[in-house]
């Protein structure tokens, strides 16, 4: 199927609906909460109404066809093999960050992080009594690179344990490389750092960027590696609590499914279930076509600031519907920044300071929406950016 079989255009009403995004009334746009103001796939909607006629809402257990939808779309899209024994379901790929390092670290330990990255990141590891460790990415020419040199000796460190990657990267959009992938394995392999990926973004990789999960890399850093996934981001359902860890090694597994049990993160919802089976079973069309629409409102963010923001640049992007957009020109802070947009202009977007300090400076941009939406935002933006 082509983009053309699936309507990304027409507005969806959200305000009323519970949406955490849509609560501060007509007046300001959201462009920074990370959901998308698009309708789910259809597969996923008749699953779900199918679901809803049931009529039962117990306590819910996955079946074998949860495991071999997630198998199957792995393999199909990704080319990695991932074994039902090391897949452990849960509510979302946050919290079971936070049990994962519970499982791995004692209070005190290092934790490498690649600001400016995820904030639940640095979250978890100060919730956890973790000490935080800053690798961070090198911005050159718009894009942002790995600093090998620098995380080599942070790994090094006797109190690093663990490094948490963030592939794709949010809210650098980058798509990390294999080769890049592999270096970093290399380097963590060196000095028994655990990797925990958080590769939640992963089925948003643009076209000409493959997106290479950890697990698919050599076996030993596979084996090795955590990764925390699911179809939330890419279909838009993470309001219905569905995530999965993938943990091959049987005794890295038993600590961190025991860590994500004790936090009670393993009590799934039905709906979430039979939604995720349906992405992976027959949503891969509506996906492909929504990253071609995504790709297209990359590009018109992209020509609106190259056409009338000629001072604030716009990093480069291969992935995720976040645009991470430096205003360091400007001579304001991220907060002042936001404030000024939302005043000024009535758009919402995100700080970049909450990323780390290395994000000060920077605002990112929701551009999962409608074209039109995606129009009136960027006038919005256009105005409250200029002068």
């Amino acid at each position: 199927m082509t983009e053309a079989h699936f309507d990304f255009d027409t507005p969806v009403e959200r305000s009323g609906s519970d949406s955490a995004k849509w609560q501060e009334g007509a007046d300001i746009l959201p462009m920074g909460i990370a959901d998308m103001d698009f309708r789910t796939a259809p597969a996923v909607i008749t699953a779900l109404e199918a679901r809803l006629a049931h009529g039962v809402f117990g306590y819910p257990a996955p079946d074998t066809a949860y495991f071999e939808a997630i198998a199957s779309w792995f393999a199909r899209r990704h080319g990695v093999r991932l074994p039902r024994s090391g897949v452990i379901p849960t509510i979302g790929v946050a919290p079971a960050i936070q049990a994962i390092l519970r499982a791995l670290c004692a209070p005190g330990d290092g934790v490498i992080v690649q600001p400016p990255v995820y904030n639940r990141f640095l979250f978890a590891i100060e919730h956890m009594g973790c000490h935080r460790i800053e690798n961070p990415l090198a911005l050159r020419q718009g894009r942002y690179e790995m600093d090998f040199a620098d995380l080599e000796r942070k790994a090094a460190s006797p109190e690093t344990r663990v490094l948490l990657l963030c592939n794709p990267h949010n809210p650098g959009g980058r798509v990390w490389t294999r080769a890049e992938l592999e270096q970093l394995a290399r380097i963590c392999a060196r000095h028994g750092v655990q990797v925990v990926s958080d590769e939640i973004h992963g089925d948003l990789a643009f076209c000409e960027h493959s997106f290479t999960p950890f697990a698919a890399l050599a076996q030993d850093a596979a084996l090795g590696c955590i990764t925390c996934t699911g179809a939330g981001k890419a279909f838009n359902i993470s309001g219905l609590q569905n995530a999965f860890v993938v943990v091959n090694d049987p005794e890295l597994r038993a600590p961190v499914e025991a860590a994500m049990t004790a936090h009670q993160i393993r009590d799934l919802n039905p709906m979430g279930l039979a939604a995720t089976t349906a992405a992976y079973t027959e949503g891969e069309a509506w996906l492909n076509a929504l990253i071609a629409y995504l790709e297209g409102n990359w590009r018109l963010l992209r020509q609106a600031f190259a056409r009338h923001l000629e001072h604030i640049d716009v990093i480069h992007q291969e992935g995720t519907y976040l645009a991470w957009i430096d205003s360091r020109s400007l001579g304001m802070s991220s907060e002042a920044l936001a404030d000024r947009l939302v005043h000024k202009a009535g758009v919402r977007v995100i700080p970049g300071s909450i990323f780390g300090a290395q994000g000060d400076g920077f605002v990112r941009v929701n551009f999962a929406c409608p074209r039109a939406r995606l129009k009136a935002g960027l006038d919005r933006l256009i105005r409250g950016l200029s002068g």
